[in-house]
């Protein structure tokens, strides 16, 4: 009788390590960014580790990295995806080490909210070409992503894509989802935790960002932290503004 393979289990990068000893110099992009230009050893959360900064503090850009790293195409999809619209990502990738355990995951994505349109147009021109395989829209639902709205698309990705053991990092999934569907993004997190996936994310929802068990990076002028949720200006302007709207535009506007 044969053996049923189990599912793999994170974590499956414990570790991000900046080879610094191979940084010529500190002044040019991406080094000079906060976040890169503190950066040494950077442990991640085994469920799920949250990058949060203001624009320019260089999340993103981290997270793009520890994505091309790992063998992700840039602009998003699985590690079989290789195509580039017009290629933009940042050298830091060649300057990282990714600390691994022995276990690998069975699935694997990389989300990046402004290039998903590039992954779903990449989809139907692979899924137009002869093959012996199934349609790979098929595992997104089967319906095309360019036939959806853009948050029905992201969520289309959550719904069907996703499976357990798996690895996957996203660049401010929240960008296209209401409220509600924010609430069932983590919903879908927890589950997938549960089946032992690991999740590195950059966001600047107060509503993601409220997953119970994860670890928080937020990324200043500074470079990067650790930081509680509480703590983080996300939380607190949304908590000031959602408390007295009136007080709060009274103090803007004034």
């Amino acid at each position: 009788m044969a053996r049923r393979s189990k599912t793999a289990t994170g974590p499956f990068i414990r570790e991000v390590i900046l080879n610094r000893d191979r940084v010529g110099s500190f002044s040019p992009y991406p080094f000079n960014i906060p976040v890169v230009r503190e950066l040494e050893r950077l442990p991640l959360h085994p469920k799920v580790t949250f990058f949060v900064g203001e624009n320019g503090t260089g999340k993103s850009t981290l997270l793009e990295a520890i994505a091309v790293a790992w063998g992700f195409n840039a602009e998003g999809g699985t590690k079989n995806f290789n195509f580039a619209t017009r290629t933009s990502h940042s050298s830091l990738s060649d300057y990282l080490t990714l600390a691994r355990p022995p276990s690998y995951p069975s699935n694997g994505y990389f989300l990046r909210a402004e290039t998903y349109f590039n992954v779903a147009t990449e989809i139907e021109r692979l899924d137009a070409e002869p093959s012996f395989g199934p349609p790979i829209i098929d595992s997104y639902g089967g319906i095309s992503l360019h036939e959806q709205s853009h948050g029905e698309s992201f969520f289309a990705l959550f719904r069907n894509r996703l499976g357990p053991g798996g690895l996957y990092i996203f660049d401010e999934p929240e960008a296209a989802l209401s409220p509600d569907r924010q609430l069932a993004v983590l919903l879908r997190i927890d589950e997938l935790v549960r089946g032992g996936s690991q999740f590195i994310i950059a966001s600047h929802s107060p509503i993601i960002l409220a997953y119970p068990d994860a670890m928080i990076y937020s990324c200043t002028e500074d470079g990067i932290a650790l930081a509680d949720y509480e703590d983080l200006d996300h939380y607190r302007t949304t908590r000031s503004f959602l408390s007295d709207p009136g007080r709060f535009f009274k103090q803007l506007f004034d």
